[in-house]
């Protein structure tokens, strides 16, 4: 007698993704994921981006601190990037690289700014910020 397989899940089924109604945000985790979002920005754009891209829909005030984060690390990390490799010249490389180093600190240095008024529920611009992401 031939044995019965179980049926297989059709690729449609394995490929379904996660349900798209993700509940809202408490205020408690709206509040942590935005001052997450600044903290972030001694990493440069990743945290404050992959914030913005998964808790945007969730929560108004991580929406609107990782958007502003990710506006002000976005344009930095890239030109950290070039000054990194421009580091590399032979002779005047150093230049580029305290250059560098110089910008990250700033971008640290405001991010923790940032995050300290958000963590006290407060919004928080930055004063130097191209708003790219609306």
């Amino acid at each position: 007698m031939p044995q019965s397989h179980p049926s297989r899940p059709t690729a449609s089924q394995l490929m379904r993704g996660s349900d798209s109604s993700a509940p809202p945000l408490t205020p408690e985790e709206d509040r942590r994921w935005a001052t997450l979002s600044h903290f972030g920005g001694i990493a440069g754009c990743l945290p404050s981006a992959a914030i913005y891209f998964i808790f945007r829909d969730r929560g108004p005030f991580t929406a609107q601190e990782s958007r502003e984060a990710l506006n002000f690390t976005l344009p930095l990390t890239v030109v950290l990037v070039v000054l990194f490799a421009l580091g590399y010249l032979p002779a005047v490389g150093w230049i580029f690289s305290l250059v560098a180093v110089f910008l990250w600190a700033i971008m640290a240095i405001t991010g923790l700014v940032a995050y300290a008024e958000c963590n006290k529920g407060r919004p928080y611009r930055y004063r130097l910020n191209f708003r790219f992401i609306q």
